[in-house]
């Protein structure tokens, strides 16, 4: 009996880490939960759970207000489309770390083959957390 619970153990252990998620996946979980709260207007919430390094680069209201006036200019995203997924350790202008750039090809009510530029990176609390977001 102790045999097969061990056994048991170990099968299970090895599955969790089989479908562990990559440090890749897990930074396009974290844009894909980030762009959600863009897309629903919650600027204020975005940022909260943005990177520290990105709140040491613009302050809550400038935030809120930059990306609510870019939203309104775009309008609805109403297309998403993942085209690019790339892992850095070293960011022009911030500090070294883990980094994934991802570029979205995105549609916007009033702006079509937009392309979306969303930086993960893996924070000081071992989270994946937005560094960067631009629209091209």
């Amino acid at each position: 009996m102790k045999r097969f619970l061990l056994a048991a153990m170990i099968v299970a252990l090895s599955a969790g880490l089989c479908f562990a998620a990559s440090p890749e996946k897990k930074a396009q979980i974290s844009a894909k939960n980030w762009l959600e709260m863009i897309d629903n207007k919650d600027y204020a919430q975005s940022y909260d759970q943005a990177a520290s390094f990105f709140k040491a680069n613009i302050n809550k209201g400038d935030w809120v207000q930059t990306c609510g006036s870019l939203r309104d200019m775009l309008g609805k995203a109403e297309y998403r489309k993942l085209i690019s997924s790339r892992r850095e350790s070293k960011m022009q202008g911030a500090p070294d770390g883990e980094y994934v750039i991802l570029i979205y090809e995105t549609d916007f009510k009033k702006k079509n083959n937009a392309q979306e530029i969303v930086v993960p990176m893996l924070d000081k609390d071992g989270k994946w957390r937005i560094s960067g977001y631009h629209v091209d």
